[in-house]
């Protein structure tokens, strides 16, 4: 046991060892965060629902996700983070057999909220063990390893979807998870210990009552944020305001989450600590972490999805399509974490990733409906390349400030940021695409009149064919250049982090 660092997982074991081990599970679990992606017309088709229905499977994950996130620094401080962490491991298995065997849409939703679940508590308490293993100036590298998860697990899962997908069929998207959880569970079980300064902590709180959980806080959470999701992912399908569920959702949302901030602000032990959002660093770097994950994971959804609905691709073609943006990612990670406050200050390399990501995602807005796979791959690599520049310095700045005791807490709340922003970002990205759809297909229709003869050889029912392809592929075009601006609006507030503290030589 290194003396500084009582609080490691590592025990006498080797702590890059016991990192990658621990790494293991949260690579999973964010793996399922986009796996899905390019397999959803083939759960629409399957389970006999609307494309835009078979979005939920990803929302409801992100959503259940981001209702435990809050309590998972307090599970693992009353069960133990050990326990806890596996725990959730199992939760997260099992949950994906039931989503395997799903036969409806309901029962593939409950068992992704299931899911999520399980999956809530293995990353904030990975991030945290990371974090305890390390001293403070070697902690860009281990995060460079939680930014792998983090970045390239989502980036290559349409990949591996894909190609169970073609080769298999959807269901084996969750089967995946099986043998690798298992085996992730099965290295925790030896290798990953509980510090004895973590089991006096626990013992004494026990003993003092400071486990009283904050159940309005949590009421305020699961239904805030439960609402919310409701009123993204139905504002489309219920005609917006016009509906009284949505008015209602909008409501109960607002009210909830505005009483959940002024809860939490004053409560001693709070579910979700709001109060480490004004931590300068940690503020700016959950900021930052949402506006990544709004654009990112849309981004991700989108591209599958036009290739396979306008383009002709396979689910197994959409996902090598992005494959070249995954290999990218990995191969700047290293770089990222040299780079990352030995050379080149966070700030400056989050702020650059971030106009990179930016511009990248306002260029797609010129895809023509002639590209080529080879035009399709590269431009997911202008998209992602710049990630590891964004996650590995706000890894290694967002803890600058935040009392090690809270770094749980932290965790859970940086990754919820990460949740609430990709499932907003992915309802987001749906609803403008109905909407620009229907605003462009009505606008090219406007050409048209009984007076003015058809193309020579095109029926009527051509002519709206092609019309229809054109107003759709106009609003994915729409969508990637408002997600360009909103990456490019964001970039300066990276300028106001605080530098951690210099590395040793």
């Amino acid at each position: 046991m290194n003396p500084e660092l009582p609080r490691s997982p590592a025990g006498p074991y080797n702590p890059w060892a016991v990192a990658v081990m621990i790494a293991l599970a949260p690579l999973m679990e964010v793996l399922d965060t986009t796996i899905a992606n390019v397999s959803l017309p083939h759960i629409a088709g399957s389970l006999g629902v609307s494309q835009s229905e078979s979005t939920w499977v990803l929302t409801s994950y992100l959503v259940s996700n981001s209702i435990i996130l809050p309590i998972s620094g307090w599970l693992a401080n009353v069960l133990g983070r050990k326990t806890f962490f596996q725990i959730s491991t199992l939760l997260f298995i099992g949950s994906s057999v039931l989503c395997a065997m799903s036969t409806s849409l309901n029962m593939l939703v409950v068992a992704r909220v299931l899911q999520g679940l399980g999956g809530g508590g293995l990353a904030p308490v990975a991030q945290a063990m990371m974090a305890d293993s390390f001293v403070e100036h070697k902690r860009p590298q281990v995060f460079a390893l939680f930014g792998f998860t983090v970045i390239v697990a989502p980036a290559t899962g349409p990949v591996l979807g894909g190609w169970l997908t073609q080769a298999f069929s959807w269901h084996w998207i969750f089967l995946i998870n099986l043998p690798i959880g298992l085996i992730a569970f099965t290295l925790t079980s030896i290798f990953v210990s509980e510090p004895p300064l973590l089991r006096q902590e626990r013992a004494a709180l026990l003993k003092g009552g400071g486990f009283a959980l904050d159940y309005a806080g949590l009421a305020l959470v699961a239904i805030g944020f439960a609402a919310l999701q409701m009123f993204l992912d139905k504002f489309e399908v219920d005609d917006g305001f016009s509906s009284t569920f949505i008015v209602t959702a909008f409501c109960i949302a607002v009210v909830a989450l505005s009483f959940l901030v002024v809860w939490e602000w004053q409560h001693a032990h709070p579910v979700m600590n709001v109060r480490l959002l004004f931590t300068r660093n940690f503020g700016i770097c959950c900021t930052v972490s949402f506006i990544i994950s709004f654009c990112f994971l849309s981004s991700t959804q989108l591209l599958p999805q036009m290739a396979q609905t306008l383009l002709g691709y396979t689910a197994q073609t959409s996902g090598f399509a992005l494959a070249l943006g995954g290999l990218a990612t990995l191969a700047f990670m290293p770089i990222s974490a040299y780079v990352t406050g030995r050379i080149v200050a966070p700030r400056y390399l989050m702020a650059a990733g971030l106009i990179q990501m930016g511009v990248a995602l306002i260029s797609d807005s010129h895809f023509s409906p002639y590209m080529s796979f080879q035009q399709l791959t590269w431009a997911r690599v202008l998209q992602v390349f710049a990630m590891p520049f964004i996650f590995v310095p706000m890894g290694a700045s967002s803890f600058v400030g935040v009392n090690p005791k809270l770094f749980g807490d932290a965790a859970a709340l940086s990754n919820q940021m990460r949740n609430i922003g990709g499932s907003m970002g992915i309802s987001f990205a749906t609803t403008m695409l109905t909407w620009r759809d229907q605003f462009h297909h009505a606008r090219l229709a406007e050409s048209i009149t009984p007076y003015r003869a058809l193309p020579p050889g095109m029926s009527l029912a051509q002519l709206d064919q092609q019309v229809q392809f054109q107003a759709s592929f106009i609003s994915y075009l729409d969508v990637f250049h408002i997600l360009g601006i909103l990456a490019l609006v964001v970039w300066p507030i990276a300028l106001l982090l605080n530098h951690p503290p210099q590395r040793a030589p």
